[in-house]
């Protein structure tokens, strides 16, 4: 069955230029919604940043908009165009939107059936609630730093992606967009999300947190299979220097990794802690024999849950995610023709064309105003006056 645009006729507008938000409405794009990304007026220039052409894959199929919406025309306009929105996302400090006249009550007043998100790093209230913060803040507070593994001094090691601002903030309000949206189509009713990436890194921590509070174990790197303590479950250096992530939890798959490695009478002590380091030790100087490569043309379809540790070069020339069509052209009148990731997540249009990056610099605001009601004169008057661009 070919992937549709399962969005199509649902508006949203945000108001993020990056971070958690601006990812989220990147997906939301990418299963067909039209999204409105709304910007300040270039005479606040400096307000927002301003992402590489390439960042959130250049704004694919999404229109932009700029208003003052410290002007009281400006902030007008905006409403006008919100009482047409499905969706609105914001990503200011927790009251910022308010005194700008722009938040929750002031949309709803206008479209009581919107829903309203409202991302930030620690939720809307709490002590933490003023706190600036990035993602790696959102992952220490929440545990996820304590539990990873430990740099060459002993410390916590940066984790190799976003992973707060990707699955704990912008995942996270996708979802909760996502089952508002359900909700107000069986019930008609509105509703304000309160979206803090903190807790969405709670719920991908919670089956540490629930071991803890139902047992008051404390997890840690080596606590448990998952984090390290059994040698089944690891990465190992090869030959030619590059790595293997091993991952064989289920005994079969451990059996059969050690038949190939010659390894075989650790088969019945997978899980015995008193011989951990001799196991590590052994498959290490097993998989140090030969090339990354040439061990995982061999292990991969053996059942052994062995794969390549790629690095991000070698992830955009892999036969697997080429024929998912995982990767697709794309052009910027400045930097010439490049690559970017598609859309790869379930149900999305994966079957794209070249995509042209358009300026930052070219708004669709004439356009939407007059899909919002303005009449010419209106909106001249506006440009006029500076208040939208």
């Amino acid at each position: 069955m070919p992937d549709a645009n399962l969005l199509v006729g649902v508006t949203v507008l945000d108001l993020a230029s990056v971070g958690p938000a601006a990812r989220t409405s990147r997906w939301l794009a990418d299963y067909g919604a039209n999204v409105v990304k709304v910007g300040p007026t270039p005479k606040q220039g400096g307000v927002q940043i301003t992402p590489p052409f390439y960042a959130y894959a250049g704004h694919r199929d999404m229109q932009r908009a700029q208003f003052d919406l410290k002007a009281e025309a400006g902030r007008d306009a905006f409403l006008r165009l919100a009482a047409r929105a499905d969706v609105v996302i914001e990503s200011f400090r927790p009251g910022v939107v308010d005194r700008l006249g722009i938040g929750y009550a002031a949309v709803q007043a206008v479209n009581p059936a919107v829903v309203y998100c409202s991302t930030t790093g620690y939720g809307q209230d709490g002590p933490y609630s003023q706190w600036a913060g990035h993602d790696l803040n959102y992952l220490a507070v929440g545990g996820y730093l304590d539990c990873s593994g430990r740099d060459e001094h002993g410390g916590p090691a940066l984790p190799g992606a976003t992973i707060g601002d990707g699955a704990g903030g912008g995942m996270h309000a996708a979802i909760a967009i996502l089952a508002a949206l359900v909700h107000r189509a069986s019930t008609g009713a509105g509703t304000y999300l309160d979206v803090s990436v903190a807790d969405g890194v709670l719920s991908l921590m919670s089956l540490h947190l629930d071991e803890h509070l139902a047992t008051g174990a404390v997890p840690a790197p080596r606590h448990d299979l998952l984090t390290g303590r059994f040698a089944c479950y690891d990465v190992y250096p090869c030959r030619d220097g590059r790595w293997l992530a091993v991952g064989a939890i289920e005994p079969q798959f451990f059996a059969n990794l050690c038949r190939a490695l010659g390894c075989e009478q650790w088969i019945e002590h997978q899980h015995d802690d008193a011989v951990q380091d001799e196991i590590r030790m052994d498959l290490r100087r097993a998989l140090a024999t030969r090339d990354r490569d040439d061990w995982v043309a061999e292990l991969g379809p053996a059942n052994t849950c062995v794969s390549a540790v790629a690095s991000v070069p070698e992830v955009t020339e892999d036969p697997h995610f080429a024929a998912r069509d995982t990767f697709s052209d794309a052009h910027d009148a400045r930097h010439g023709e490049f690559r970017q990731l598609g859309r790869v997540l379930a149900g999305m249009n994966r079957h794209q064309g070249r995509v042209e990056v358009r300026p930052a610099t070219v708004t669709d605001t004439g356009e939407l105003l007059r899909g919002a009601g303005f009449d010419e004169t209106e909106i001249a008057a506006l440009l006029e006056e500076g208040v939208v661009a």
